[in-house]
């Protein structure tokens, strides 16, 4: 199996910081791909959090190139020990197996979703130890290491589609509201390329967060934490959209796979090794 990608990186307007606080790479060769948000709060402390993002994600790409066989935790390890600069940052870096294993490690609120058959069939859980806190890769002492990280893997199927993206996207979009971008446009007669759907689902995200009045995921969020926050969240947003392809004449087609449910092989959150689930 082959996965074909797309970004989309739309960051928050700041005539002081252009670049924004995100950070991704693609590794198509590799079949790897990763994303990072820099922690604003640093800027108050006179740090830009999206240069550590930034040499985050540039350590990774170095380190995915030197391995036969890409391990994300070994990359998120090797990127973390490289990166020296102030500032801390979410990551999380997924990378696709020859034998359909979707492989991936998060820190913090960054994370994917996984569609199916016209159905959302997984989303990964977020690490925050409270609202607006993510847990946080950093050289600080109050900053985590890649020991804090979600590891997990999960079987893919030709004609899956996965989304990756930072939490401009999560915050300011339900997950019902993706489903309805990503399965329209599976159902529709002329599938969007992964850049397409990736900037699609930037654009959108981006009207949201600038909505006052609308009762977003960042809203409804505060309020559970009896907090007030109406209306979305400006900030940095980063999509990358992967397509699962077919590489063998053998596994040519797709309708072979769309009704499997979700298996999950391994993930280090749960005492089980391997379970399984149907799709949500």
């Amino acid at each position: 199996m082959r996965m074909i990608c797309g970004s989309y990186y739309w960051p928050k307007e700041d005539k002081l910081k252009p670049e924004g606080d995100d950070a991704h790479f693609i590794c198509a060769q590799e079949q790897t791909i990763g994303v990072a948000d820099g922690v604003g709060g640093w800027a108050k402390h006179g740090v830009d959090a999206g240069q550590y993002a930034r040499e985050l994600m540039c350590n990774s790409i170095m380190s995915v190139q030197k391995q036969t066989i890409v391990d994300p935790r070994r990359v998120l390890n090797e990127a973390y020990a490289d990166t020296k600069c102030e500032g801390s940052s979410t990551a999380c870096i997924v990378t696709l197996r020859e034998t359909g294993v979707l492989h991936f490690v998060n820190v913090g609120d960054s994370g994917l979703m996984v569609f199916r058959n016209y159905k959302l069939l997984y989303m990964s859980p977020r690490e925050q130890r409270s609202f607006n806190c993510p847990y946080q890769l950093g050289n600080s002492r109050s900053s985590d290491n890649p020991h804090s990280a979600t590891e997990i893997e999960i079987g893919v199927f030709p004609g899956d589609i996965v989304v990756l993206g930072t939490d401009g996207l999560w915050d300011n979009m339900y997950p019902n509201e993706i489903e309805q971008v990503v399965l329209g446009n599976m159902r529709d007669s002329r599938v969007m390329k992964p850049h397409e759907l990736a900037c699609l689902l930037a654009d959108l995200a981006w009207v949201r967060s600038l909505d006052k009045d609308s009762f977003s995921p960042y809203s409804r969020a505060a309020q559970e934490a009896g907090k007030n926050h109406p209306g979305g969240k400006k900030d940095d947003i980063t999509v990358v959209v992967g397509h699962i392809m077919v590489t063998s004449p053998v596994s040519s087609c797709v309708e072979d796979f769309v009704e499997r449910p979700l298996e999950i092989i391994w993930d280090n959150t749960k005492p089980v090794e391997r379970a399984t689930s149907t799709p949500w």
